[in-house]
């Protein structure tokens, strides 16, 4: 009987790690503009307090790792997490990077996702050209995808 109770809990355990899903999330915006210009997709930013936001963490669960957001986001999207933890320290680059990223796309509340695409100007700087924004979105990956979706059209 143990050894039966074992095996199932084994079993268990396999199945459960085999549904977990990591994406390609890079906190390096400079790293993530070029992606995107190489590649033409548009940068979603997905500002998160993520050891504290319970909709953050819910939106993460339920949509950001499951197989179907993975494959849409490596098909559709460079993902950058900009993250604002309370427990956890992020380098000094990375706070007044994501400082700047929340001034500059006035995000008041978590989640928030936006959708930029980076255009060089004359000069040769980068601009975050905004597409669209979006954030939590009841009914799993499905209904998120198509939320997002919608919003990167407007680039078209």
């Amino acid at each position: 009987m143990k050894k039966l109770i074992l095996l199932l809990f084994v079993s268990l355990s396999f199945t459960t790690f085999s549904q977990q899903v990591e994406n390609d999330w890079t906190t390096d915006m400079n790293q993530a503009i070029e992606i995107s210009q190489e590649t033409g997709k548009p940068i979603m930013l997905f500002f998160t307090g993520s050891d504290w936001c319970g909709w953050c963490k819910k939106l993460v669960k339920e949509v950001y790792k499951t197989s179907e957001f993975n494959k849409w986001a490596k098909k559709n999207v460079v993902l950058v997490e900009v993250d604002f933890p309370r427990r956890t320290k992020l380098s000094e680059k990375v706070t007044k990077q994501n400082k700047e990223l929340q001034q500059m796309f006035g995000v008041r509340g978590y989640p928030t996702v936006w959708f930029v695409t980076p255009e060089k100007g004359d000069n040769g700087q980068v601009n975050l050209q905004k597409i669209g924004s979006t954030g939590y979105v009841a009914g799993g990956p499905t209904k998120w995808i198509a939320a997002a979706n919608i919003e990167i059209s407007k680039k078209k």
